[in-house]
């Protein structure tokens, strides 16, 4: 990279693009619509559990005998009863909870109303409406394993919801320009050009931003994924000649004699691994010097993820780091960069700053280099 594109002129730059690619909307109010259209999904989710297992009170394991819960997801009621503590949507007896206001038939209508006018003024598609709706209808089959969260994601391969959470809003637009941004000024370490490696790509939502700022000047960007689907989603998406397409699944580890690598990728993936350190360590293994690891990161819990998330991830390898022991899907802000700089990773950009609107959607842009 070029003097004049590190460290803070990196991050300004970066801020810019994104900030120019987010559009023409008013940022001052996303904390308020984040904050509605997460209590708005964690409204409906008090009214299953409810409908389930009645006003209480009831145990985690309760809830999940009154849902039929099948084995490998008896714990996300759990899971939704703390967030509902959080919020004070339950109190404690004993060991016990109840639901503290049982929902009344007008209050539904207001969760459907307040979730759709968030997501309007947040300024994401409706796909992500219906999506959200779809997941609150089939909470009990999701839960007894009858229907699955991906085929609610990808309803017959279709993937609007999915370019709806990624790339189809203000804040993915934001966090893909600016990562586009980062990487303009790359330099290769070698001499044939670049030397990229993304992992878990999924429908390359944020690849369709990198892969015009890394033309003509990259020798190899290897787009992996652990689905085929995906690939070859992929291979008919972006006709780019450099491209390689893989299966791999970095939660097992990641091959030793590929690289090196100026740039590798995780885009809303690396939290899949069962120990973020260790992966940390494994990809800056397979960087050139100077080489850069790009992360976007979802960095909080965000309620209007329990409906599809928990589900995602339930019965992958369990976690063996500091999320072990817990049911946390994300590391925060503060553990991403102590995971970064444990790897021996310094932190060139940190985006959006803690300041800044668009933090209350909880996603951040870490690059950091070797």
């Amino acid at each position: 990279m070029t003097a004049e594109a590190t460290g803070p002129a990196l991050s300004v730059s970066a801020h810019r693009a994104g900030r120019a690619a987010a559009g023409d909307h008013d940022l001052s109010a996303f904390p308020d619509l984040a904050r509605r259209l997460d209590l708005a999904v964690l409204r409906a989710v008090a009214a299953g559990v409810g409908a389930a297992a009645g006003p209480g009170p009831w145990t985690a394991d309760e809830v999940a005998d009154a849902f039929g819960a099948a084995e490998r997801h008896r714990w996300i009621p759990g899971h939704w009863i703390a967030a509902l503590a959080d919020e004070g949507m339950v109190t404690a007896e004993g060991s016990a909870f109840r639901l503290a206001a049982p929902p009344r038939r007008r209050d539904l209508a207001a969760v459907r109303r307040d979730l759709d006018r968030a997501r309007a003024g947040l300024g994401f598609p409706p796909a992500l409406t219906a999506f959200l709706l779809r997941t609150l209808r089939e909470l009990p089959r999701l839960l007894r394993d009858e229907v699955s969260a991906q085929s609610l994601l990808f309803p017959g391969g279709d993937t609007a919801v999915a370019e709806a959470v990624y790339r189809d809003n203000p804040f993915s637009r934001y966090l893909n320009a600016a990562a586009a941004d980062t990487v303009r000024h790359l330099r290769a370490a070698g001499p044939d050009g670049l030397r990229v490696l993304e992992l878990g790509a999924g429908i390359g939502a944020t690849s369709a931003d990198l892969l015009p700022a890394l033309d003509g000047r990259t020798a190899e960007y290897r787009f992996t994924d652990l689905s085929p689907f995906f690939l070859d989603l992929a291979r008919g998406r972006f006709p780019h000649p450099f491209l390689r397409f893989e299966v791999l699944d970095f939660a097992t580890g990641l091959p030793e004699t590929t690289g090196p690598f100026d740039l590798v990728v995780a885009a809303n993936t690396a939290h899949n691994a069962p120990h973020v350190p260790r992966l940390l360590g494994q990809v800056a293994d397979l960087l050139a010097p100077d080489g850069r690891l790009l992360l976007i990161e979802t960095c909080r819990e965000p309620h209007q993820s329990l409906t599809s998330m928990p589900f995602l991830l339930s019965g992958r390898a369990a976690r063996q780091d500091l999320r072990a022991g817990t049911e946390r899907t994300y590391l925060t802000r503060r553990e991403w960069r102590e995971a970064l700089h444990g790897a021996g990773l310094r932190v060139l950009v940190d985006l959006p700053h803690p300041t800044e609107p668009l933090d209350a959607l909880s996603q951040r842009l870490l690059l950091a280099a070797r």
